[in-house]
């Protein structure tokens, strides 16, 4: 994610493929997971979204549409050339209300309460503390703001699980149990939370009380 060959080809090829072969042939598509972020995260007009582990800016650049010109959508990512490319298509998709942040989801720099939504989509099981990117998330959300994650999500039946866990050591991937996410949503004050699973991921999400 580092390298300049990657965001060439992150949004047509490489993040389509990975999605396809995590969520299985029947799995959402593309477009689908935009729906469903949108769903998931209820987005009007003049909100403020952000966008975490936003590489190229695909989901930005739709939540920046979505919340027009009295909203502001956010991305950050740790990556410098994946913000390089996002920078660069998003202002040649002529859109002045989004605008990208290079930083660590773990140690977001913004203040408390200054989102009405948070998104992380395919990256929250790649962070080294997962958790403290998730106490992050909440605090930088206002009071009923609503928060979108999709990530991985354990098999219940033993010998997939294995086959799992091989998976990832390789990748270096975190592997969510079922009810884990749900959980850890509902103890840091979330209600209204709902959950997706298909093939070996999960789209879950709720609303701040």
């Amino acid at each position: 994610m580092l390298t300049r060959t990657v965001p060439r080809v992150y949004e047509r090829w490489w993040r389509p493929a990975l999605g396809r072969l995590f969520k299985g042939l029947l799995g959402p598509g593309m477009k689908d997971e935009h729906r469903i972020a949108r769903l998931l995260l209820g987005l009007g007009r003049g909100d403020g979204v952000l966008d975490v582990a936003c590489g190229t800016g695909n989901f930005t650049r739709g939540f920046a549409r979505t919340v027009g010109d009295e909203g502001l959508a956010v991305g950050i990512d740790v990556s410098e050339t994946m913000l390089a490319r996002a920078v660069a298509d998003t202002t040649e998709a002529g859109l002045a209300n989004a605008a990208f942040v290079r930083g660590d989801a773990q140690e977001l720099p913004f203040r408390d309460r200054s989102f009405d939504a948070v998104c992380c989509f395919a990256a929250f099981h790649l962070f080294a503390d997962p958790m403290r990117a998730l106490d992050r998330m909440t605090s930088v959300l206002t009071p009923g703001g609503r928060l979108a994650l999709f990530t991985t999500a354990r098999n219940r039946s033993a010998p997939v699980r294995s086959a799992e866990s091989i998976l990832a050591l390789r990748s270096g991937a975190r592997l969510f149990e079922q009810r884990e996410l749900v959980d850890a949503l509902r103890a840091r004050g979330y209600i209204e939370i709902r959950q997706r699973i298909t093939g070996i991921t999960q789209f879950v999400g709720g609303t701040l009380a």
